[in-house]
């Protein structure tokens, strides 16, 4: 068996693990033929200038040279056949889509940004904050995936897609690292999808959320610049 093993790994880098073949590289990993880009939450009440988060006081510097990097990797992926996938962060008007622990949960995650009682809205389903950020936008017939929880599977179609289209892995950029990014990043890996991380292409605008995330995720998936 042991030589079996090493004939095998002198030809591919891809290992048998119980009679299931396991992809070790990120060449095998990221094949254009099985692998999708996710771009998540790049919208505009979170990224620009004029947006909730930016009227809200949060930091939104971080943004654009993900912005600019995701433009590239996106371009790539077009022109390799990579399947790019459109993660839309969604409220529902008059708050219809927000649980009150939901609603309490965003009142944590900008506690010393405000002083009202009420969150503010943002991404409100059809309002100008919620449109893609300038370069990102979604080409005719690419799939626009809405979401209104921090993972993009939770309570959505991206799994059926994914699937759909016989897609193995999943590269993932967007924002912010330590929440949606994340969140939707484990997601990915328990519903059976390779994971690859784009180390310069996600951000945050907690600097020190974002390390910590990024130092638990370099434990658990694989990891690569744009």
């Amino acid at each position: 068996d042991l030589d079996r093993f090493r004939a095998r790994r002198s030809t591919t880098a891809m290992i048998e693990v119980a009679g299931k073949q396991v992809f070790t590289e990120l060449s095998e990993i990221v094949d254009p033929a099985h692998t999708a880009l996710l771009i998540i939450d790049m919208q505009r009440d979170f990224c620009c200038a004029g947006g909730s988060f930016d009227r809200l006081g949060v930091d939104i510097s971080a943004y654009p040279p993900v912005i600019e990097r995701i433009g590239e990797l996106l371009a790539a992926a077009r022109q390799a056949g990579v399947l790019p996938i459109f993660i839309q962060m969604t409220v529902l008007p008059g708050r219809a889509s927000d649980s009150p622990a939901q609603i309490r949960f965003n009142l944590r995650l900008h506690d010393g940004h405000h002083g009202q009682a009420e969150p503010l809205p943002y991404a409100v389903d059809g309002s100008e904050g919620q449109r893609f950020v300038p370069g990102l936008e979604p080409r005719d017939g690419e799939l626009v995936v809405k979401k209104y929880r921090s993972s993009a599977f939770w309570g959505t179609n991206l799994d059926q897609l994914l699937r759909s289209n016989g897609i193995k892995s999943v590269v993932v950029t967007g924002c912010t690292t330590e929440g949606c990014v994340e969140s939707t990043a484990r997601d990915a890996m328990f519903s059976d999808h390779y994971v690859v991380i784009a180390t310069d292409a996600v951000a945050s605008d907690d600097p020190a959320q974002h390390e910590a995330s990024m130092f638990l995720m370099a434990h658990r998936f694989d990891l690569a610049t744009s």
